[in-house]
Parts: structure tokens; C-alpha cells; sequence
């Protein structure tokens, strides 16, 4: 917009002088000294204006602001009058380019995170602070056969069946920290919430009525510490790599702790029970740790990621629970089996402040051993679910998670519903 003036006035100058008298040569050449002045400092105005575009680009967070030569180059035409110059040439510097480009982030991009992996690390001198909710819900029927067959289609003793309805709430609060720009270390401390409704008529007796037994059990849940780490730099249409490690402790209730109902007539009572826990545990009962490799692949529009992991259950030695009677029954050294674990998924970002994610989540849990030996009638399971997130964020400092998980194995609780809402400082 200001160029085009600047352009006419020197055009307009060439005429006027090529058509001037020789007599008034050094009054022209005067005129074309005042003229070069003129257009040095358009110029000058020219770089002036060009900076404050610079800064507006900036604080717009444009990739990158237009690039507009800086000077016009201006070349005077031959003055053939008497006493002046063959040729006078302004010359405005070379142009430079103007504005920066977009820097290079080296961290993963960002999804909504259908899995317990988080993609995106935390920038070093950052927090993130996590409050989340998760409910699950499960049942499952159990049929047992206590006695013996004349022959395969007669049965001389009882039928066990029982038939479980399970929910659980989990609310946890996770803090995570950059130690660098490519290492991120992470807290969580969970509280449970469980009840457990089993239908069921009592073993050992000829009865035909069912009863519900209702359970419940509260408490802090096994706390848990991560490390993640980046391997590589990544970049458009590369792979990044990160590698984590979670250690889980036995900060929740013990399996072995909570009071169990009676399975046969207890010492010295003339009862019978069911062999339920009657309080419910909140956590494993074992200390564990598991190694994970995660990637993510960016692919304008979407972004594929997935993880391996291997958990790794540590063996506990004279382990005891305690029955009705207040006596404790020793089971004896336990080993559960590890679990083998991957995931994979696909996220779209849908603008830039919503993307969702879809996923698949599978881990196969090993048997467990009983003093050295395979626990009778212990198979290895499969749990199987596929997930979809959503993930909406509010400002650069908040955003909100949301998933759903439905289980597509019989082990594997029917539907899980998790909420989080991570928030940075």
C-alpha cells in the first residue's frame, strides 16, 4: 500500500528530467540527490512498518508472518542532460526475509487418551495435576458341582451356582512433573469403592433357596510411581518412541487381610458359610513392576499409537487370611502369574479443541503358583476391550478426558467409564 507512491513519484522524476534543458543540468542533478533522500527514507518507514507486522504475527500465533520485500529497488534511468550524471542508481539492501517459522516441537502430539499411558509428556518446570473418576461394572456366573456321577447324566450331590454382580469406583488423584523436556515422573493415589452382590444357595446342604449375599469394602487403593521417558526425536511422518516404568505398591487392603466367611462348618461354631471375603479388598495384595514401550505415529490427519508391556507380579512367602472364627488358615508361598499386555488405536483431531480416539486394550494374565506348583484348575486369561475417548480442551492450562470401555472377553468387566480432567501449572 505505501510502495506504489514511492514507485510514481521516481517515474514521474525520470520524465521531468529527461526532458529537461542543458542550462538547468546541475539543478537536476540537485533534484536527483533530493530524490534518492526521499526514497531512503520511505525505506526507512518501509522497515519501520514491516516491524510492527513482525510483532502483530507474533502475538496472533501465525506460523509464520509474510514475507514482503523490505526496499524497493530503485534504478533511475539515463539523464542525457547537459552536466548530469550517465547513470545515478538507488539501490535499496538486499531483502530479507521477515517473521520466524514455526519452532519444532520434539515432544509426541497430544490425543484423547483411551489407556492408562499417557501420549504427550509433561515440558520440563511443569506440573499436571489429574483428578480422575473410574467406574467399572462386571458379573459373571459360577456353576459348581459337588459330588459324583453314576453316570454321565446323573449326578448324586449338590449343584453350586452363584452368580456375581460387581461395581467399582475408583478415584484417584495423579501429579506429574517434566524432569526434562524428554523425562517425566508421576504419583497416583487411588481410593476404592467396592460392592459385590452374589446370589447364591449354600454349599454342603439340600436346600433350594437362594440367598444375596451383599458385600462392600472402602479404602485407599495401591499407590503407584511412573517414569517415562522419550527415546527419540521424532518428527511429521516419524515414529516416536517412549519408554515408561510403573511400580505399584501394597498400600490398599489386603486380600489376605479382609475376614472370610467360613467354607465348612467353622471350629467349635455350628455354622456354615459361603466362603466370601466379608469385607471387600481394595488392592492386589502384591508389590509389582512393569516396563512399557509406547509409540505414537503422526499422520496428518490422524495419529496411531500403541504400547507393549509386561507386568510382573513379586512372589510373597507364608501368606495367611483370617476366617470368621478369628483363627487365620495358611495358604502358603503365592506367585500370581504375570500379565503380557499391548494396545493399539487411532486419534482424529476434530478441531483445536477436540479430538477422540478409538483403542483396543488386551492383556493375558498366567497362572498362579501355590508353592512352587500351578493352583488346581488355574488357567491363563484373557481380557479383552475396546475403548473410545473423548477429549475436549477448555484453555491451555484445563482439558477434559472422557472414556468408555466394553469388554469383549468373559473375564473382563463389562463396561468400564472413566473421567478425568488434567490441569497444568
Amino acid at each position: 500500500m505505501v510502495k506504489q507512491p514511492v514507485r510514481l513519484t521516481v517515474i514521474g522524476a525520470m520524465l521531468a528530467l529527461a526532458f529537461a534543458p542543458a542550462a538547468v543540468a546541475q539543478e537536476t542533478s540537485m533534484s536527483v540527490k533530493e530524490l534518492t533522500a526521499a526514497v531512503q527514507a520511505m525505506q526507512a518507514k518501509l522497515v519501520s512498518q514491516q516491524r510492527r507486522i513482525d510483532a502483530l504475527s507474533e502475538q496472533l500465533g501465525q506460523a509464520e508472518a509474510p514475507t514482503m520485500p523490505l526496499e524497493p529497488q530503485v534504478e533511475l534511468a539515463d539523464l542525457r542532460g547537459a552536466g548530469a550524471p550517465a547513470k545515478q542508481v538507488a539501490r535499496a539492501p538486499a531483502p530479507v526475509p521477515v517473521g520466524q517459522g514455526p519452532k519444532r516441537d520434539s515432544r509426541p502430539p497430544e490425543i484423547a487418551p483411551p489407556f492408562e499411558q499417557a501420549g504427550i509428556l509433561t515440558q520440563k518446570g511443569k506440573y499436571v495435576l489429574e483428578p480422575s473418576l473410574q467406574f467399572g461394572y462386571s458379573s459373571s456366573n459360577r456353576v459348581a458341582l459337588v459330588g459324583y456321577t453314576v453316570i454321565p447324566a446323573l449326578l448324586i450331590g449338590l449343584v453350586d451356582i452363584r452368580e456375581v454382580k460387581r461395581n467399582t469406583f475408583t478415584g484417584a488423584i495423579t501429579a506429574r512433573t517434566g524432569l526434562t523436556n524428554r523425562l517425566e515422573a508421576e504419583v497416583k493415589l487411588p481410593y476404592v469403592y467396592r460392592s459385590d452382590a452374589t446370589v447364591s444357595r449354600e454349599i454342603f446342604t439340600g436346600t433350594a433357596v437362594e440367598r444375596v449375599f451383599n458385600t462392600s469394602g472402602k479404602a485407599q487403593g495401591d499407590a503407584e510411581l511412573a517414569l517415562r521417558y522419550q527415546l527419540n526425536q521424532g518428527g511429521p511422518d516419524k515414529a516416536y518412541y517412549v519408554a515408561g516404568l510403573r511400580v505399584k505398591s501394597r498400600t490398599g487392603r489386603d486380600p489376605f487381610s479382609v475376614v472370610t466367611d467360613c467354607v465348612t462348618r467353622c471350629v467349635g461354631q455350628n455354622v456354615t458359610g459361603t466362603g466370601l471375603p466379608l469385607d471387600l479388598p481394595t488392592g492386589s495384595g502384591f508389590y509389582s513392576v512393569q516396563p512399557s514401550l509406547t509409540w505414537l505415529f503422526p499422520s496428518d490427519p490422524a495419529i496411531f499409537f500403541g504400547t507393549v508391556s509386561y507386568l510382573h507380579n513379586i512372589k510373597r512367602n507364608d501368606v495367611s487370611r483370617q476366617v470368621l472364627n478369628g483363627e487365620k488358615e495358611l495358604i502358603g508361598d503365592l506367585a500370581p502369574g504375570s500379565v503380557i499386555g499391548f494396545n493399539f488405536g487411532l486419534g482424529l483431531a476434530l478441531n483445536d479443541k477436540a479430538s477422540v480416539s478409538l483403542g483396543y486394550d488386551h492383556n493375558s494374565v498366567g497362572k498362579m503358583k501355590q508353592n512352587g506348583q500351578y493352583v488346581a484348575g488355574s488357567v491363563r486369561t484373557q481380557l479383552g476391550t475396546l475403548l473410545i475417548a473423548y477429549s475436549y480442551r477448555f484453555s491451555e492450562r484445563r482439558a477434559l478426558n472422557v472414556s468408555v470401555g466394553a469388554g469383549v472377553t468373559r473375564d473382563t468387566p463389562d463396561v468400564t467409564l472413566s473421567l478425568r480432567l488434567p490441569t497444568t501449572f
